[in-house]
């Protein structure tokens, strides 16, 4: 590591609180090829903010504090809560059939909201589905030259919904779990139809405005990043050569509300804790939200993973195409980790087994005092098909 290729910034809390271990894990993670990194972290010792490596590849400046970043994933914990807002408005419920909302698509009457939620519908994934035995049934193009070639696109949800459902479900409705965008953007047009608003309109009344989140939108097909912010790459073959370009700028309504909103850690901090504080949701509402599927420790757009230290963190995190967020949170939302990752991206998704390494190190770090002990699952790099998949 030399000053070339790192530069290091550290803002430290009103205590003047030095943290190096939080330092050294992120200059690691810099290490272990990603671009950047930008970490918050919240808890009984304070505030500690910092950052590793760069903001743009040939630059020495590292990337912005609580600069902007694509936050995959991370899209349906904010869904999910405002799908849930909804329901305590009386204009959802939760065990409603989704058909009910959605007659146009035709949809399996055994569809519920809570199962788009949950990930128990079934329904195919648009970003393609990926099957125990190594098959894999494609969807829209996420990835290589031909997703390069085309990310200034434009698709609209229900152009994504009805691609899915030209497909063979994956399983009868709620009789498996497995991780689905297609769930998601169903979402996205639940909440437009009962509410007659756009999801960004919707986003802004009831989450982004109550908790001020001046950093955070819901893009739809807006291509630019507000300034300031780290950039993305994506890296292919060519020709036989590869080729790194820049794809900060893109059109992400390939994803839609599976993964397509911009924030800050923050942000992302602020919304986590406000929510977990119970500032977002009755109370009864937030417990069905964090109670978990066996199957992967999924409640309704959110993780709830146990620790080997002991405790448990609700977490989502995702990523999208050169940019991930992760965010994690204590149960009562006293206590934050909150990150930014820029990154090259590529087909083979290269960085999959680093930032799940990644990841486990800072909440390692964060949330079990650095003891030897591990989380599991780390969530989505890229969010695309399955917690250990890209794409949103």
């Amino acid at each position: 590591m030399t000053n070339t290729t790192l530069k290091i910034t550290e803002a430290r809390d009103a205590a003047g609180q030095d943290r190096p271990e939080l330092q050294k894990a992120i200059e690691e993670i810099v290490d272990s090829g990603f671009t950047g990194v930008h970490l918050r972290v919240h808890d009984e010792r304070g505030q500690w903010v910092g950052s590793a490596g760069v903001g743009k590849l040939g630059e020495s400046a590292a990337p912005p504090v609580d600069g902007r970043i694509r936050i995959g994933s991370n899209t349906k914990t904010f869904t999910a809560t405002l799908v849930l807002q909804l329901v305590a408005e009386g204009r959802i419920g939760l065990d409603d059939p989704v058909a009910d909302h959605l007659p146009e698509f035709g949809l399996d009457r055994r569809i519920t909201v809570r199962m788009l939620l949950q990930h128990t519908s079934g329904v195919f994934n648009f970003t393609g589905e990926y099957y125990d035995d190594g098959t894999v049934a494609p969807g829209i193009p996420w990835q290589g030259r031909e997703w390069v070639d085309n990310r200034f696109k434009t698709y609209r949800p229900e152009e994504l919904v009805r691609l899915a459902l030209s497909k063979p479900a994956r399983f009868e409705p709620g009789t498996d779990w497995s991780y689905s965008n297609t769930n998601y953007v169903l979402a996205r047009l639940l909440i437009e139809k009962a509410t007659g608003r756009s999801l960004a309109e919707e986003m802004q009344r009831l989450i982004l405005g109550p908790l001020g989140l001046s950093g955070t939108l819901a893009p739809d097909t807006r291509e630019e990043i507000p300034e300031p912010h780290a950039h993305a790459y994506y890296r292919y073959e060519d020709a036989g050569r590869e080729k790194t370009v820049d794809v900060t700028r893109q059109n992400p309504s390939w994803i839609s509300s599976g993964g397509d909103m911009i924030s800050t850690t923050q942000d992302l901090h602020t919304f986590i804790s406000a929510l977990l504080g119970g500032k977002l949701l009755p109370p009864p509402l937030l417990a069905e939200m964090c109670t978990p599927h066996p199957k992967f420790g999924y409640g309704l757009g959110l993780f709830v993973q146990d620790t080997d230290c002991g405790g448990t963190v609700i977490t989502h995190n995702g990523g999208i195409a050169g940019h991930a967020a992760l965010m994690y949170s204590s149960p009562d939302g006293s206590r934050t980790l909150t990150a930014s990752l820029n990154y090259v991206d590529d087909a083979a998704m290269s960085l999959a087994e680093p930032f799940q390494k990644a990841t486990q190190r800072l909440v390692k770090e964060v949330f079990c005092g650095g003891q030897a002990g591990q989380t599991g699952p780390a969530g989505p790099v890229d969010g695309a098909a399955e917690p250990t998949r890209p794409a949103g």
